[in-house]
């Protein structure tokens, strides 16, 4: 029987189980190495959690995947997401590496606030974690002295705005070190981009189209074994194209030549290719193109 999986609602609960002292309702950063061992357990959270893990860790779960961790390693955990130890309730874990956790209530009504959907990272699943040299480690740690410094003071005006500040410097370096990460790793992406291929070409050959619609990204991401986020920054760094864009560009590319087979009216095509309504199909051809289907059928 699957454990039920505990609420962490709060930065003060994240800090207790760990027997560490909340400096701010909002927002913490911990030494893990300073934590007491705490429960294996899984958490629905609804506060954003980072793990900075630097030891092999192979029980570890974020959603319903294990991780195991063979370098260090950076997880974003956002409001919504679980995470956590699907072990026997006896069972105790050490904590170790470093934790940032805070609130959303800490970054309502600021720019960091209105920008988080931009951080994709917090919906990537755990075999998309961020594996950072010695060199990067060092950056996050020195990001994460300095939101604990403002912590260690005495509040002020001032205060808030500083460690939103520094959890804005720490996510914008994560953006720069994922991207360093898609070149690292870019004999995989040139794999899974062959393999995306290979993908649209035999659903546009099969039957697919016709009871499932076009193909769209969560569904590549999920053939893939992807998620849909993970998959879309890679293929923009890839090929500069957003995964709808170069799905877009491939049903163009086909349509052209079925277009030729004069067997067929527009319409049928349309359906073919995975369109409910030809109109949609034949607007998508004419921004793409410059012409209709039927202009472009007619001048060649």
């Amino acid at each position: 029987m699957e454990k039920e999986i505990e609420k962490l609602t709060s930065v003060a609960q994240f800090n207790s189980r760990r027997g560490q002292e909340t400096l701010h309702p909002l927002v913490s950063v911990l030494d893990q190495s300073k934590s007491k061992p705490i429960t294996a357990n899984r958490y629905l959270t609804e506060i954003y959690v980072i793990f900075l893990k630097d030891f092999r860790c192979e029980e570890f779960q974020y959603g319903r995947n294990k991780y195991d961790y063979q370098e260090e390693t950076l997880l974003f955990m956002a409001p919504g997401q679980v995470f956590g130890f699907d072990l026997p309730d006896d069972v105790t874990v050490q904590p170790s590496g470093w934790a940032l956790v805070f609130h959303p209530d800490l970054i309502k009504g600021t720019s960091l606030g209105r920008k988080m959907d931009e951080y994709g990272f917090f919906s990537y699943d755990a075999t998309e974690a961020l594996h950072i040299s010695e060199r990067e480690r060092q950056i996050v740690l020195d990001c994460f002295r300095k939101i604990r410094e403002e912590l260690e003071r005495s509040i002020d005006k001032h205060s808030r705005n500083l460690i939103i500040s520094n959890i804005e410097l720490f996510l914008n370096y994560c953006v720069r070190f994922y991207e360093r990460q898609f070149v690292t790793r870019e004999s995989a992406n040139k794999d899974v981009l062959t393999r995306f291929e290979s993908l649209l070409k035999a659903y546009f050959e099969s039957d697919l189209p016709k009871t499932l619609g076009l193909p769209t990204v969560a569904y590549c991401a999920g053939e893939l074994n992807l998620s849909s986020n993970y998959f879309g920054d890679m293929l923009k760094k890839e090929t500069g194209k957003s995964a709808l864009d170069y799905i877009q560009a491939k049903v163009i590319d086909l349509a052209k030549e079925r277009i030729f087979d004069r067997s067929k009216s527009i319409s049928e095509i349309a359906y073919e290719m995975g369109y409910k309504y030809p109109q949609h199909f034949t607007r998508l051809f004419k921004q793409r193109v410059g012409m209709s289907p039927m202009e472009y059928r007619t001048a060649n």
